[in-house]
């Protein structure tokens, strides 16, 4: 059971928030993972009840002599509340694999999109205005929300780029989305509760980073700190988060399936017409721009509008499938899909506990930092590594048969070492690979070079 704020109930019940009941929170894991159905909806929810619990928290550890007006407090919650408005269908799918792909200059983030989509929630919804001024909130107070969701608007502004609160407020910003080392209650929740419903046990507690937060000044700034003895912890949450990108974010079926999904997207993209603003028709790729078209856009509209629609050319059977060519047992580059998959701690190269503030408890108002040969020689000295993921569409034995003997050639041909995995595990030293199977024959790498070229494979 949580308390909410009249306000967050005001805008839980607009149109613009209710759309999140339908945006997976997990894309296309749920055809991997069943029990991952939760939705955008209920993990926005627990980010602003996250958010309220933390500034709790740092009042009771400075008792009650923190700087904090309810103004402020309301405004990290809703901005906990508000950071995911701006999600497209299926989640991530759509910012990184669809818009890119129809838009790849635009540099379009669902970031951008939650912000002005939470305009749009304030103009078309006058009682959400009403209890805004009834809450005693200001314009200032809309900007600071907006800045928490997005960055600040304008970059170049010195140290100091933020509008809505001053610098000597500077922690409020590492609360919803920590931009200095990303621990923030958006992360607690969603490695929580995707744990949960995808099966996966979680060790990492965020409640004992929570209860033991401080708030001290670094470099002229406020900022969070963390306990000493809490490190162990923080390494753990970015292990959690590693551990769910590598079981479940991208499974290798997880990325076949969005791939696929995305295909159709982009298929079915120059067909489907939402109506906005004015009563124009518009594509998918162009409501992001459009905020009445865009609230329309969810998972269960996209996937409607393929099945039902009446146009020959977006019948169900043309779209979403994998487009298969078999010539001569010939296969080409436009039969194979490559993905470079990017694993790390949240910050590339870097050890983001690097980027952490610590306190002892003998000087508690004393910033330190904890180094990660004081905390444990068994930690790991690389914080990102690649895979090359080459995935054929081949669907016939023939064409599988071939497309891993182009992948092995491929390997041989660039020095690259493969991981083999063979029916009875993975084969030390062989040239198994992943077993065929339908619709599509996946076969990984451990890849320690960025630039790989997909024309190499058509020119075997």
């Amino acid at each position: 059971h949580i308390e909410l704020h009249p306000l967050l109930l005001r805008i839980i019940d607009t149109p613009q928030f209710q759309r999140l009941r339908d945006i997976k929170q997990l894309g296309g894991a749920y055809w991997v993972y069943p029990g991952a159905s939760h939705n955008r909806f209920e993990h926005s929810i627990g980010v602003c009840h996250l958010a309220g619990q933390l500034l709790e928290s740092l009042q009771r550890r400075h008792n009650n002599t923190l700087d904090l007006t309810p103004q402020d407090i309301l405004c990290v919650k809703i901005a906990g509340l508000c950071h995911d408005l701006g999600h497209g269908p299926f989640s991530h799918l759509f910012d990184m694999l669809f818009i890119p792909q129809v838009l790849p200059h635009k540099g379009w983030k669902h970031e951008d999109a939650s912000v002005a989509m939470f305009q749009y929630m304030l103009e078309e919804n006058s009682d959400v205005r009403e209890a805004i001024k009834e809450a005693g909130l200001s314009e200032d107070d809309v900007m600071f929300i907006e800045e928490q969701i997005a960055g600040p608007k304008d970059t170049e502004q010195g140290d100091w780029p933020y509008k809505g609160r001053p610098r000597e407020k500077s922690y409020l910003y590492e609360i919803v989305a920590n931009r200095r080392n990303g621990i923030d209650v958006d992360k607690w929740d969603y490695l929580a509760r995707d744990s949960h419903f995808l099966g996966i046990p979680m060790s990492f507690d965020h409640k004992r980073i929570m209860t033991f937060a401080r708030v001290l000044e670094v470099d002229g700034k406020k900022t969070i700190c963390a306990r000493d003895k809490e490190v162990h912890e923080l390494y753990e949450m970015f292990s959690t988060r590693n551990s769910l990108h590598r079981k479940a974010y991208k499974h290798k079926t997880t990325r076949i399936v969005e791939r696929m999904i995305t295909e159709a997207f982009v298929e079915a993209n120059d067909h489907i017409r939402i109506q906005g603003t004015g009563g124009r028709l518009l594509k998918m790729s162009e409501a992001i721009d459009d905020m009445l078209a865009y609230t329309k856009l969810t998972d269960h509209f996209v996937i409607q509008q393929i099945r039902t629609s009446q146009d020959p050319q977006l019948a169900q059977e043309s779209v979403i499938k994998i487009m298969v060519e078999e010539s001569e047992g010939k296969l080409t580059a436009k039969d194979f899909v490559v993905d470079v998959v990017k694993f790390d701690y949240g910050m590339k190269e870097r050890n983001p506990v690097d980027c952490v503030w610590f306190y002892s408890k003998d000087n508690p108002t004393k910033p330190i930092k904890v180094h990660q040969n004081q905390v444990s020689h068994m930690l790991p000295m690389v914080f990102k590594e690649e895979q090359l993921r080459v995935y054929s569409t081949g669907t016939g034995r023939e064409a599988c048969s071939l497309a891993q003997s182009y992948f092995i050639r491929l390997c041989n041909m660039k020095k690259l070492a493969y991981e083999s995995q063979g029916d009875e595990g993975f084969a030390h030293g062989s040239s198994y690979l992943t077993p065929v199977r339908q619709p599509l024959a996946e076969t990984r790498i451990n890849d320690t070079t960025k630039k790989r070229k997909l024309s190499e494979i058509n020119q075997m």
